[in-house]
């Protein structure tokens, strides 16, 4: 089946100047890129994330690394991957959440850690299945944002010019 998947180079995995490395590695995957961009992180891009998790201790967090508090990088490179079974071969090169968990030869397992603090620096974020990458895509991507047309869309009025929304 023919799938699309976020992808999201996190904060640590720009600071440890580990893009390169990351991008070789989902190469191997033969997706293809349909999106990508950096993007500094909003507390309200964050929160609308991470949202189905707001009620975990470790939620502010959460926030606080993927806009790039703990690192001094706020940023992250968001991508959009597409092609043939997309999530589970994404997942797959990326590894467990836990970096300790993860295979030694995923993304995660090569270049993730554990902070003393117990904060997880996995380097990298994979949508878990087709509804989250959905509504993660459409929350980090305009519909022009991508080169193909993966979900339906309209044309609206937006402030000062005519542009495309998310249906």
């Amino acid at each position: 089946m023919v799938q699309q998947t976020l992808v999201l180079i996190k904060p640590d995995g720009l600071t440890k100047s580990l893009t390169g490395n990351i991008l070789t590695r989902l190469s191997e995957s033969k997706l293809e890129i349909i999106a990508a961009k950096i993007v500094k992180v909003s507390r309200e891009l964050a929160a609308e994330h991470y949202k189905h998790l707001q009620d975990k201790p470790f939620f502010d967090e959460l926030i606080q690394f993927i806009q790039g508090e703990f690192h001094g990088r706020k940023k992250v490179m968001a991508m959009v991957y597409w092609g043939e079974d997309a999530i589970k071969r994404v997942r797959t090169l990326a590894g467990a959440t836990n970096p300790e968990e993860a295979d030694p030869t995923s993304i995660r397992g090569a270049y993730g850690r554990i902070t003393s603090k117990g904060v997880y620096e996995n380097v990298i974020h994979a949508s878990s299945n087709g509804e989250e990458a959905e509504r993660e895509i459409k929350l980090w991507f305009a519909p022009d944002d991508i080169i193909m047309d993966i979900y339906p869309t309209k044309n609206a009025t937006c402030p000062q010019h005519q542009c495309r929304v998310w249906a």
